[in-house]
């Protein structure tokens, strides 16, 4: 939610619109979720901690995952108050962060990014021409830090899983334990050759006692 709680008419009402447009554009690639006006419907972040981006972008079946989350400003609404309410908690997010912003406003929009340390991945700047609306990108992320972001995020998933091999490695030495019992096996063995042997010796001696009788 904007920390500004009037916005002009004018701008609410291309705030919106833009909203609408992105919805329409990514939804063939995207399952897409927005949060118009005062609606709260997709939101991301921990359950103590919801944020409800403008557009959350998600794959087919997964919203849960999402992948982008895009805030839409207006010429009012840029500017630091919102950039420490909103953008760096966005850019904290495992998902991309893409901010759009009127024509005007992209100087301001990035001295902000950079005061405030914020990744976003893209800048895009919005401007109607006629009945339509055109965007254009006027700044991407460099591919490295966009990987390193990737990884962060991904060794930050990893981490809470890290401790299941653990379980496995015990239940595999559980199962080479039984493994161990073999030995009892070679104890029967000379078990029987004991056996045998006191057989042939009584054996020997009968035939013996037998001479001696003779």
């Amino acid at each position: 939610m904007t920390p500004i709680l009037v916005r002009p008419v004018r701008e609410q009402l291309e705030h919106d619109r833009v909203i609408r447009l992105l919805q329409q554009r990514w939804r063939r690639k995207y399952a897409v979720g927005i949060n118009q006006g005062s609606e709260t419907v997709a939101a991301v972040g921990q359950p103590d901690a919801l944020i409800y981006p403008d557009v959350v972008l998600a794959p087919p079946g997964r919203p849960g995952k999402p992948e982008i989350v895009v805030e839409v400003e207006t010429g009012e609404s840029v500017n630091n108050l919102e950039a420490m309410a909103e953008w760096i908690r966005m850019g904290r997010l495992k998902a991309e962060f893409h901010l759009y912003v009127p024509t005007g406003s992209v100087d301001t929009a990035r001295r902000l990014c950079t005061e405030h340390a914020i990744p976003v991945a893209e800048i895009w700047t919005f401007h109607p021409v006629g009945d339509q609306m055109r965007f254009t990108m006027v700044y991407k992320a460099p591919e490295h830090s966009r990987a390193a972001r990737r990884r962060s995020a991904e060794s930050a998933s990893a981490d809470k899983p890290a401790g299941k091999p653990r379980p496995k490695a015990a239940k595999a030495a559980a199962a080479k334990k039984p493994a161990a019992k073999t030995p009892a096996k070679r104890t029967v063995k000379p078990a029987k050759k004991k056996a045998v042997k006191p057989a042939k010796k009584s054996v020997a001696r009968g035939g013996t006692a037998a001479r001696k009788r003779r």
